[in-house]
């Protein structure tokens, strides 16, 4: 389907309130898991000694409603092209009561695509320049940094709409990358320098969208393979699928011993990270022997959460504790 679609006969325009409400759906506020990028890198940022000043806190402000903005533009993207293809009912439709049918306004009706539409663009331009606002505030302004922040605002608006990248093969790339930049943005705005140990955790932390997203992946074979989403998912076999996700599970755990026998992590790191360790075993668990997709998601999702508070813990332990600092 290419045209807008009207409301089901019988079924009236929501009131104010209503709308509101399906517009906070629409955005997905209740998926926070790219918002917890900002207390990394505030961490890291405390952890090299620097204090909060009036500039500093002005630009994290800015650069979160941006970053609010700016995923609220790419959802609301995605659940268009979703609704006009049929993959998000093909999806949904099986699961609705465990997948909350009401996080699809347009597939629930309340909400037309002409009205999601302009809310995604309205909120791609307020992203834009809520991050223009916080480059101009920040102390910093290295070039790379600028280029990661550019390369994050397109690519998440060009998500499901225009280049369509995630319907290019580029869908768990950009899951990981979005993520990494959302933690280096930031984090360059306010500090002078890179450090290896930022980048370490930018990637560890990008990695838990990447995996929680291939679980829906997973899940979402049949309606991405109709409508011609190249996911890995869908381009594999079960047991191809399967050996994906362990090989990408087994990359970070990999990654965090990496860092600290490279010395780019102290070496206390993966004691640190045992949780997680262990945690990323259970999805695995769940998913491939207990055979629930959805459980092994959420599960994803709550380690990646997890995740963020060890990462947050090490950065405030580095002053007191021997090893590198960020």
């Amino acid at each position: 389907m290419s045209s807008d679609v009207e409301l089901p006969a019988g079924v009236r325009p929501a009131p104010a309130a209503a709308k509101v409400r399906a517009y906070v759906r629409l955005a997905k506020l209740d998926i926070i898991d790219y918002y917890l990028a900002l207390p990394v890198a505030l961490t890291l940022l405390l952890a090299t000694g620097q204090r909060l000043s009036p500039g500093t806190v002005l630009t994290l402000v800015l650069f979160g409603l941006g970053e609010l903005c700016v995923i609220a533009s790419s959802v609301a993207f995605d659940d268009v092209t979703g609704y006009r293809d049929g993959s998000d009912a093909a999806n949904y439709g099986p699961d609705a009561p465990r997948r909350r049918l009401a996080r699809k306004p347009l597939l629930a009706g309340t909400l037309t695509p002409t009205e999601a539409i302009r809310f995604g663009w309205a909120a791609a331009v307020a992203g834009a320049l809520l991050w223009a606002g916080a480059t101009a505030v920040a102390p910093h302004q290295a070039t790379w940094t600028l280029i990661l922040a550019a390369a994050c605002l397109v690519t998440a608006v060009q998500y499901s709409w225009g280049l369509k990248i995630s319907y290019r093969g580029w869908q768990e790339v950009f899951l990981c990358g979005f993520g990494v930049g959302m933690v280096l943005v930031p984090y360059g705005l306010l500090s002078a320098s890179l450090s290896g140990f930022a980048v370490v955790q930018a990637v560890l932390f990008g990695a838990g969208p990447m995996l929680f997203g291939l679980y829906s992946n997973t899940h979402d074979i049949e309606g991405d393979a109709r409508v011609g989403r190249p996911t890995v998912a869908v381009l594999t076999s079960p047991r191809g699928n399967a050996a994906f996700i362990t090989a990408m599970t087994l990359a970070q755990v990999g990654f965090v011993v990496w860092s600290a026998a490279a010395g780019v992590a102290p070496w206390w790191f993966p004691l640190a990270m045992l949780p997680m360790i262990a945690l990323r075993g259970t999805e695995l668990d769940i998913a491939f022997r207990r055979r629930d997709i959805l459980l092994a998601r959420r599960t994803a999702i709550r380690n990646h959460r997890a995740t963020v508070v060890l990462l947050c813990a090490v950065n405030l332990a580095l002053p007191l504790l021997p090893g590198t600092t960020p």
